[in-house]
């Protein structure tokens, strides 16, 4: 049986795949070609240099990790299920942690830098209008939106690098979501 021909979408999953286990250092030609059982001529019928496998890399960081979870969330229905169904989404995955952590780590990187602030200021404005359509001012959805943010960084950081510290059962992590959602959720003054 003949192998699959590989596409340019399949070295840009290998290269996330790559970040999230060994940050951006990972990304290199060979060890990606080896992972996908390839050759390096064909990495370079896809991409000039491993700088475009980066950038098309963060592309599709940007739309895995940003884009899809909106859509998804979109469509949940009232503001506090989305920003339950978001929290539940992004909050759930150590595999995504790690990722998150690992493209953080590089957010000062010329061709890292750009797509993590677009990212973060989208990610930021989502959550900000989640807050406004469940009734908070601009201001106060504005704060919340950011503490939210920062809480959910946080519980990345520790989800990639100090799991044991987290509620390792549904049980638990169940009782830590509704406890960050009732805080999150309070109205203003409580």
């Amino acid at each position: 049986m003949a192998q699959r021909r590989l596409n340019a979408e399949d070295w840009t999953a290998a290269a996330l795949a790559a970040i999230a286990d060994g940050g951006l250092a990972a990304v290199a030609v060979e060890p990606l070609a080896a992972r996908l059982g390839a050759t390096k001529g064909s990495f370079y019928w896809h991409f000039a240099n491993r700088d475009a496998l980066v950038e098309a890399t963060m592309q599709l960081w940007e739309r895995a990790c940003t884009d899809a979870i909106i859509d998804l969330v979109e469509a949940a229905g009232d503001p506090p299920k989305k920003l339950a169904l978001l929290f539940t989404t992004v909050l759930g995955h150590a595999r995504s942690s790690r990722l998150e952590m690992n493209v953080l780590a590089v957010a000062e990187h010329p061709l890292v830098a750009p797509v993590v602030h677009r990212v973060t200021r989208r990610r930021l404005d989502y959550v900000e209008q989640l807050f406004t359509e469940a009734g908070f001012a601009p201001g106060e959805a504005g704060r919340r939106a950011l503490l939210a943010y920062t809480a959910y960084v946080g519980q990345a950081q520790l989800a990639a690098r100090l799991p044991e510290l987290l509620p390792a059962d549904a049980t638990g992590q169940g009782a830590y979501l509704d406890t960050v959602l009732s805080a999150l959720l309070a109205p203003a003054g409580q």
